[in-house]
């Protein structure tokens, strides 16, 4: 059973933590999970006042393999950074793979090109961009391959070329019904902490592409926006100052 002492923690651990919970409750056996803290190294993601987007997808992937390893000690815990460092869209989704991996969660922020025109948290499963504001997300996560210097992975993939998703989103995951499945337990939980839940959406993601089992992208904020990012940074938000 999840320990009480979890919930002095703040909101993090539960968004990310029962879910998981539920779903090995569900039946599915859960031994492997692979945490992906998005950008890194020279990528450095999106820009706040106060951080960026590579440290606090950092801090908040070390924390959360941190509650996993104190509460569900039988589950292995894979990162696939765990320092500031560059990987590859491509060799992120390959460590979850050679790893056998039962779940790949991919930890990111958003931003606006206006600052606190929108706010909240949402998750993204691979599939096909519904509307523009998706496919913007999107480009923007993809855009990480222009900072590679082989890009033969991705089948001349263009980040930035529209038509190209439209190809690239009916590649659909067999594990895309799971995948769902926890991504709307873990906005589910996002609302139940008083977060703006901007739902589950589907989009063309590079780092979702190849992954051989459920996977899901988590955007915690709009790290632009003022209140969203000293939440995403504060002791009883989603990380403390001292893990950036």
């Amino acid at each position: 059973m999840i320990k009480r002492k979890i919930l002095r923690f703040g909101v993090f651990c539960l968004i990310f933590l029962l879910p998981l919970f539920a779903y090995a409750q569900k039946g599915e056996k859960i031994q492997t999970v692979v945490i992906d803290a998005g950008h890194g190294g020279k990528d450095t993601g999106a820009l706040g006042k106060l951080t960026t987007e590579k440290a606090l997808n950092l801090a908040v992937a070390l924390k959360f393999g941190s509650y996993i390893k104190e509460n569900l000690p039988d589950v292995k815990v894979i990162y696939t950074r765990s320092t500031d460092k560059f990987v590859e869209l491509s060799e992120r989704a390959a460590i979850a793979n050679r790893n056998n991996a039962d779940v790949f969660i991919s930890i990111h922020c958003n931003s606006t090109e206006t600052a606190n025109s929108a706010y909240g948290a949402e998750t993204f499963v691979m599939g096909e961009s519904k509307n523009e504001k998706n496919l913007a997300v999107a480009k923007k996560e993809n855009a990480a391959i222009l900072l590679e210097d082989n890009t033969d992975a991705y089948d001349n993939f263009d980040p930035n070329s529209t038509e190209a998703y439209i190809l690239f989103s009916l590649s659909q995951s067999l594990y895309q019904s799971q995948s769902l499945d926890l991504a709307d337990k873990v906005q589910k939980q996002f609302a139940s902490k008083g977060r703006n839940d901007r739902g589950v959406q589907q989009a063309g993601f590079l780092v979702l592409w190849k992954t051989a089992m459920p996977s899901i992208l988590v955007e915690l904020g709009f790290i632009n926006h003022a209140k969203e990012e000293q939440f995403l940074t504060k002791p009883d938000g989603f990380v403390a100052l001292s893990c950036i």
